[in-house]
């Protein structure tokens, strides 16, 4: 099967054939929680010399496909590195841009995701981020805190070792409040502080584009996650590149340092 996907990944049958991957999957062991850095949007405009907003539209469209497919294999959680600290620096034609995708996506898709029971979550400092993305934001978190199927957890505006410095400091606080023992600090407690704390760590982390590298991202909920990277540019990431991480996936064994 995998060599089948890796086959027919660019053929117009590549629906059917993901349509038929998938319970073969889903025999399998499905990934918990899946988290994806959603890279080359603007690569993928350049080759079709097209501006660099153009590839971030394209790419939102994905955002839907792989949530729905997510949502059918049963994952309990898929969180997408929609907005790192670090983009800031981009144009501000582009920042602007990024800052309106996340309320076009919910308002063009949230009355699916209310349907399909996806509960939407945002992970990042949301004080920098614009009033119209953070009521979109609001919005959607509020409309589906009820539902009980897959958590789309989208990392906006977000750094991980930012995360790690204000869990410590939250951490420091709390000890010099003696709400905390210093004996009492584990990874567990460390976790816990964490914006994470409500969902295991990712069983998978799939980055699309050809780079190999994490930018600041989920750093310490990565320890010990599979890895999986793909030349793909995120706009053209189909539902058969999708299986074919989960599918190499359960090919893998997790050991976690043991035997």
């Amino acid at each position: 099967m995998l060599n089948f996907l890796k086959r027919t990944r660019d053929s117009k049958k590549s629906s059917d054939t993901a349509i038929s991957a998938k319970d073969d999957i889903m025999k399998g062991t499905i990934p918990s929680h899946i988290a994806i850095i959603m890279d080359g949007n603007g690569r993928w405009a350049n080759k079709r010399s097209l501006p660099r907003m153009a590839g971030h539209h394209e790419g939102m469209k994905v955002v839907r496909k792989i949530t729905k497919l997510a949502n059918e294999l049963g994952v309990q959680a898929l969180t997408l590195y929609a907005f790192s600290t670090e983009n800031w620096k981009r144009p501000k034609i582009e920042v602007d841009f990024l800052m309106k995708l996340p309320e076009e996506f919910l308002a063009t898709y949230l009355p699916e995701l209310v349907e399909k029971n996806v509960q939407v979550r945002v992970m990042g400092d949301k004080d920098r981020l614009p009033r119209h993305t953070l009521s979109a934001v609001n919005k959607a978190i509020k409309e589906t805190e009820k539902n009980t199927g897959l958590i789309l957890n989208f990392a906006l505006n977000y750094g991980s070792r930012t995360e790690i410095i204000q869990a410590i400091k939250k951490i420091a606080d709390d000890a010099k409040e003696h709400k905390l023992n210093i004996d009492q600090i584990d990874e567990s407690v460390l976790s816990d502080y964490l914006m994470t704390n409500a969902l295991q760590d990712p069983d998978l982390l799939i980055r699309t584009s050809g780079e190999i590298r994490l930018s600041n991202f989920m750093l310490w909920q990565l320890a010990y996650t599979e890895l999986w990277f793909t030349d793909v540019l995120w706009p053209d990431f189909k539902e058969v590149d999708f299986l074919q991480a989960i599918a190499d996936y359960q090919q893998r064994g997790r050991r976690f340092g043991g035997i």
